[in-house]
């Protein structure tokens, strides 16, 4: 599904964020990255998505290479990839329905099947009451839960979550990872960075450990191993 094959990120300022890095994550898996920061988990992150360029080596996601992929063929990537950020990226103007409509506008979908992908996955992260309501009316919890059905509402392979519940308190935090949990035994590939120790030491998951630009821990069902 995802493999790495010795990559390595070398930014234009010398500094080396990815430093030979091997793994393969199958389809299915929901996997933990962690690590202190500054370490390239983000980097790693983005790499998958193609946010950033590998300097070298290779990357696979679902048989596509990343490496020779060419500029006009990443969008079509990305609908196979859903991406959810710490801070939301709603727009702001728009309500929650349209919010998430937006990622099938853009594709062109026909107009019945985006209200019916909408309210589907309105209905997955409990927000088909409030599909009318704007981002500054929802709580922080909700505004994450109208993100993430936005990064699902494609129906993605993979769906990458980047610190998802940084910004959230621990009860709403435990009611986004239930959503991730459901969205995983639905068939989806999560793949979350997380300073989040409790919730990494209670759902035992996958955790890929990244220190110094390396994976120097991949352990079936860890657990966090840090001071959070």
């Amino acid at each position: 599904m995802i493999e790495m094959k010795d990559v390595w990120k070398t930014y234009s300022n010398n500094v080396k964020a990815i430093n030979g890095i091997n793994i393969k994550i199958k389809k299915g898996e929901f996997v933990y990255v962690v690590g202190p920061s500054g370490a390239g988990k983000s980097t790693f992150i983005r790499l998958m998505y193609r946010e950033e360029k590998a300097t070298k080596g290779e990357i696979i996601i679902d048989k596509t290479s990343l490496s020779t992929i060419k500029e006009k063929h990443i969008p079509l990537l990305r609908r196979k990839i859903g991406v959810v950020f710490q801070d939301f990226k709603l727009l702001t103007s728009l309500s929650v329905y349209e919010n998430v409509a937006f990622a099938l506008e853009v594709i062109e979908e026909a107009p019945d099947m985006i209200k019916r992908k909408v309210m589907d996955v309105l209905d997955i992260v409990q927000l088909k009451n409030k599909a009318r309501f704007l981002p500054s009316e929802l709580s922080g919890g909700e505004q994450q839960r109208v993100a993430i059905a936005r990064a699902i509402v494609n129906q993605p392979d993979v769906l990458i979550a980047d610190e998802p519940t940084g910004n959230l308190d621990p009860d709403t935090a435990w009611g986004i990872m239930d959503i991730l949990d459901d969205i995983n035994h639905r068939g989806t590939t999560v793949i979350m960075a997380t300073h989040n120790k409790d919730i990494v030491n209670t759902i035992k998951k996958r955790v890929v450990a990244i220190e110094g630009g390396r994976v120097v821990r991949d352990e079936i069902r860890g657990t966090y191993g840090y001071e959070a």
